[in-house]
Parts: C-alpha cells; sequence; structure tokens
C-alpha cells in the first residue's frame, strides 16, 4: 500500500522538484499552495507523512504545524526552511516536527529524512494494530460463556475494571484466570500502560525477589548493569501476579511493603523507587485455609482480597460447553485448513457429561485431537479421545493396529505423545515426504503441517 505525502509549497517549482526526488519511493502525492489549502487537505486526504515550507501566505507554518499536531499528534511533519533561519526549524522541532531540511535541498538528506519518517509511520502503524488485536483478543466479548455463574464473573470483572481497585482472581487450573485478568486491564484506564504478567509458581524462590524488585550493577556476582524488575515495569499500568499462593512468606512480606507505600528499592540499590501500579492476583489454591496453617501472610490475603472474583468449573456450567465447542473449531479451524467442521449431538453429549478436572484447557485440547482426526465435516463421539477414558473404544481396527505397536515399543504415553510418535513414524515411512505421510495418516497436508509446527518436529 503506497504511503500519501502532502507537501506543501507555494512555489510550483519547489513542489515538482520534491515529487521528482521521491518519485521511485512507494508513496502517492498530495500538493497544497499554501496553509488554509493544506489544512483542508490535512482533514480530508488524511495524509501519513507532511512535508511543510515554513514560510506560506495565509496560514504560517507554524501555525500550520500546531494545528495539524493538536488534532494528531503521530503525524510526522518535515519542515522546510531557507539556510540561515536554523532557529526557526529548532522552534519547529519544539513544537513536535520530525525533522528539517534547509533550501536548497540536498537529495540524500531529503530522501534519508523522508525514508524515516515513513518507517516510524509504519512501525506505529503496526504497534496500533498489534495493540487492537491484543485488545480485541481480550475483550469480555471474547470470553465465552452465558451460564449464569459466568455472566456473574463478567458483571463483576466489567465493574471493577473501572476502577484502581486489587483484585484477586481465583478458580480451578484451566478455567480462565489469566483471560478474565487481562480483559480486566484491557477495559481500564489503564490499559495504555504496560501488563506485566509473573507466574510466582514458575520463578525459583532465590530469583523471584530480583525478578520483581530488579538489580543494581554489582549488587550480586554476575549484576553487571542495572536491570529493572517487573514492578519497575508496570508501572503506570497493571501488575499480574499469576499463582501467587505459591509465593514464599518472605517474599509475600516484601510484597505487602510495595503494595502499602508504592515504593520499593532495587537489590543493591539505596534510593527509593516510586511506582504506580494496579494489582491483579490469580491463584488455584484456597488462600484461606493457606492463611489458617501459616502458609500465606493473612495481612498480605485481605490487603488482596479487596475485590473477589471466582471463576467457576467448567462443570459447574456444562451450559457453556457447546459455546465454547464450536469456538475453538472456529478459532482452530483457520490453522488446520478444517472451517466447517460440526459436532454430532451425540458428541455435544458426551462433553457435557463429563468432569472436567482441566476444565476449559482440558476441553480445547480434546477438541484439537478430535480435528485432527476428523476427515469428514462431523465430530463424532468416536472422535473424542479423552484421559478419563480408554482410547480403544473409540478406534477402528486400523487404528488399534497402529497404536498397539507404537505401545508395546515405547511403553505407555500420553495422549499428545502418542500422537507425534504416529507423525514421526509416518513420516519415516514417507521417507520425508509431507504429502505421503498425509495420506498415510489420512489427514489433509494443511493439518498434517499444522502438527509438525506444533511439535517442533523436523522434515
Amino acid at each position: 500500500m503506497l504511503s500519501r505525502i502532502l507537501i506543501v509549497e507555494d512555489e510550483e517549482r519547489m513542489r515538482k522538484l520534491l515529487t521528482m526526488l521521491l518519485s521511485d519511493l512507494p508513496v502517492c502525492f498530495v500538493e497544497a499552495r499554501d496553509g488554509k489549502e493544506a489544512w483542508e487537505l490535512f482533514n480530508t486526504e488524511q495524509p501519513d507523512l507532511i512535508i511543510s515550507d515554513l514560510k506560506l501566505p495565509g496560514i504560517h507554518g507554524m501555525d500550520l504545524l500546531k494545528m495539524i499536531k493538536e488534532r494528531n499528534s503521530e503525524v510526522p511533519v518535515i519542515v522546510i526552511t531557507a539556510y540561515g533561519s536554523i532557529e526557526s526549524a529548532v522552534d519547529a522541532i519544539r513544537m513536535g516536527a520530525f525533522d528539517y531540511i534547509t533550501k536548497p535541498f540536498e537529495e540524500e538528506r531529503i530522501r534519508v529524512c523522508v525514508t524515516k519518517a515513513l518507517r516510524v509511520v509504519r512501525l506505529l502503524s503496526e504497534v496500533r494494530h498489534l495493540r487492537q488485536e491484543i485488545e480485541r483478543r481480550h475483550n469480555f466479548e471474547n470470553i465465552i460463556g452465558e451460564s449464569e455463574p459466568m455472566c456473574q464473573v463478567l458483571r463483576l470483572a466489567g465493574e471493577v475494571a473501572l476502577t484502581d481497585t486489587t483484585v484477586l482472581v481465583t478458580g480451578e487450573s484451566g478455567t480462565g484466570k489469566e483471560l478474565i485478568s487481562k480483559a480486566i486491564h484491557f477495559n481500564s484506564k489503564r490499559a495504555t500502560g504496560p501488563l506485566v504478567a509473573v507466574n510466582c509458581a514458575t520463578v525459583p524462590t532465590s530469583l523471584l525477589e530480583a525478578e520483581m524488585f530488579g538489580y543494581e550493577k554489582g549488587a550480586f556476582t554476575g549484576a553487571v548493569m542495572r536491570k529493572p524488575g517487573k514492578f519497575e515495569l508496570a508501572s503506570g499500568g497493571t501488575l499480574f501476579l499469576d499463582e501467587i499462593g505459591d509465593m514464599n512468606l518472605d517474599m509475600q512480606a516484601k510484597l505487602l511493603r510495595v503494595l502499602e507505600e508504592q515504593e520499593f528499592e532495587r537489590l543493591g540499590g539505596t534510593r527509593p523507587v516510586k511506582v504506580d501500579i494496579r494489582l491483579i492476583a490469580a491463584t488455584n489454591k484456597d488462600l484461606g485455609k493457606l492463611v489458617r496453617q501459616k502458609k500465606f501472610r493473612e495481612d498480605l490475603y485481605y490487603r488482596i482480597n479487596v475485590f473477589p472474583i471466582n471463576i467457576p468449573p467448567l462443570r459447574k456450567r456444562k451450559e457453556d460447553i457447546p459455546l465454547l465447542a464450536r469456538h475453538f473449531v472456529k478459532q482452530l479451524g483457520e490453522a488446520m485448513g478444517k472451517k466447517n467442521l460440526r459436532f454430532t449431538g451425540e458428541a455435544i453429549s458426551y462433553l457435557q457429561s463429563r468432569h472436567w478436572r482441566g476444565n476449559v484447557r482440558e476441553l480445547k485440547n480434546i477438541i484439537e485431537r478430535a480435528m485432527i482426526l476428523c476427515q469428514g465435516e462431523s465430530i463424532t463421539r468416536r472422535h473424542l479421545f479423552t484421559d478419563e477414558t480408554s482410547t480403544f473404544e473409540s478406534m477402528n481396527n486400523a487404528d488399534l493396529s497402529k497404536l498397539s505397536q507404537i505401545i508395546l515399543d515405547q511403553g505407555a504415553l500420553d495422549l499428545e505423545g502418542l500422537e507425534k510418535e504416529i507423525i514421526k513414524q509416518a513420516l519415516k515411512k514417507a521417507k520425508n515426504n509431507v504429502s505421503k505421510a498425509a495420506r498415510l495418516l489420512g489427514l489433509s497436508r494443511a493439518t498434517l503441517r499444522y502438527r509438525l509446527e506444533k511439535y517442533k518436529i523436523p522434515v
């Protein structure tokens, strides 16, 4: 797509010179003869970049720059000034101009300046697109569920998102605690700020303090430079502490102090660092029980339990299962090349009958496996391999023969390991010919490619 450049210059000769010098770039031009015409074209044509002389009839170039920046501060403006009027160019830079060029033009100078400005425009566009995509993905509307328990969760999350209140999200593993937490952030007034996540269960206890507070150069062996911690990085936004129930008591005391005083010291530091964060914590543990067992600080518990949101397990909102199943089929269908799959009534009934210890995460995994095995347009009960039932009861003789050989050779495997091993054996038999291996497995080439990427199987 061509970038649109607005050239504002009262001399026709200079406008033609500029378009000639930049004509081989991927751009198109809009031209204005004075400040008034430039302002009208800016509002109607929405240019990506503006090159403007400072001395213009009608609206002066400096006034035009101010008007443009007040309307859209992201549009870069390159100002043109006569040699000897550098002071004006410096003033323009202070007002937000991207850069300046002097008359007479040096071709290389203006080309470098314009190329750099267009690169900034593209980066800003990409960042804007990525942020919109993230916000869309974590919007409350994309959290699937119409059951009464989930409606209550969404009501609470929507109300607390409008505040800076600390939130404690609880629920079993796989229920969507992180998804709800992200949705709260992206629907809050802090949405433009950072969202920094820390999983307290995965960071070793010995490293957690340095990870959270950062450290100064020389604070310990290997600290060769200053490193900001998660609190510092999250300032102005939200800090999401996942699995906070796994945090040790010593770290809990330090966390409580930061939450109360909104400041801390880096490891090896002597000066307090002020922060402005909103805390969202999540856990699959019963913190009240941990408090009674003296494994979690009571004062910290009451400090983070200001606004509790409990996400119900999938077995307590089974009316949401058909919606979730169809959502995952649609979501995964693009990558797998299977866009029109549907479930039989028997398959939906089976899904609703299960206990779902792994909740939504387990449901998604089972749907993904079913989509791989399904060669028609309908996902049936036969395609739904689960951890609670024997895989053999849903398989035909050919499938059973293949899997039996692998199990005898490899021993007991989990379902994903079994899928991976089957793909490896098929590739070996097909001498790494992906199309042939797909036919051996009864899969489409696109589906097999998807599995190869997921399991990082080299071809």
